[in-house]
């Protein structure tokens, strides 16, 4: 039997829903990173090193960061992955703002921080990309690689996440490189464990 003629496409409410509740979980870690002074890779990372660095906030760094990639998300993923990353970016830059006012981690011990924050994120990472969504930045570059060359999201991300972390070994403690480390590997094990190219057909 064709599995093609068996797909269903998510509709417009479930695209909305899965994105609003990704963003969440991904802003609801990246304030247990932000709170310990932990980093990721990506966008994200770069976001972060910037925001310690400087008085901007995580969300509007983020924000204007992933600006540039979207001419390659137009030109190889099409305005329907687009306008759906650019959304999934605005939200994730609001609610980075907004997460804050609710919930503060006043006293939080960085590993487990890293590792439940990393799940986190990469559960919401994995919402997206279920819902033909991304975060923009080096996301967007993930994607079209799993989609033209069939390279694993997770294994090319990890790599990714982890030389940006070590690219910031002279701007935290290096301690908090290490734990961030850990955190890298916890989020992109949810992603290359649960997100295979070809294998799943509903989009």
């Amino acid at each position: 039997m064709d599995s093609k003629k068996n797909v269903v496409k998510h509709s417009l409410m479930e695209d909305v829903l899965a994105m609003v509740i990704g963003t969440l979980l991904i802003s609801l870690g990246v304030t247990m990173y932000g709170n310990t002074g932990l980093l990721t890779g990506g966008t994200a990372g770069l976001a972060f090193l910037i925001q310690y660095s400087t008085s901007f906030s995580f969300g509007f760094v983020f924000f204007i960061i992933n600006l540039p990639f979207y001419w390659l998300s137009i030109k190889e993923m099409g305005w329907e992955f687009t306008s759906k990353t650019f959304l999934s970016v605005f939200l994730l830059s609001f609610f980075s703002e907004m997460t804050p006012n609710f919930i503060q981690f006043t006293d939080i011990n960085e590993l487990y921080a890293s590792i439940v924050g990393g799940f986190l994120i990469g559960a919401g990472f994995l919402m997206l990309f279920r819902h033909n969504a991304s975060l923009g930045g080096l996301n967007i570059l993930a994607r079209y690689l799993a989609k033209i060359r069939g390279i694993s999201m997770g294994k090319f991300q990890m790599c990714v996440d982890c030389g940006i972390i070590f690219l910031s070994m002279f701007t935290v403690h290096w301690w908090l490189i290490v734990v961030s480390i850990i955190g890298a590997v916890a989020l992109n094990s949810i992603i290359a464990v649960n997100h295979k190219p070809g294998r799943y057909n509903v989009t």
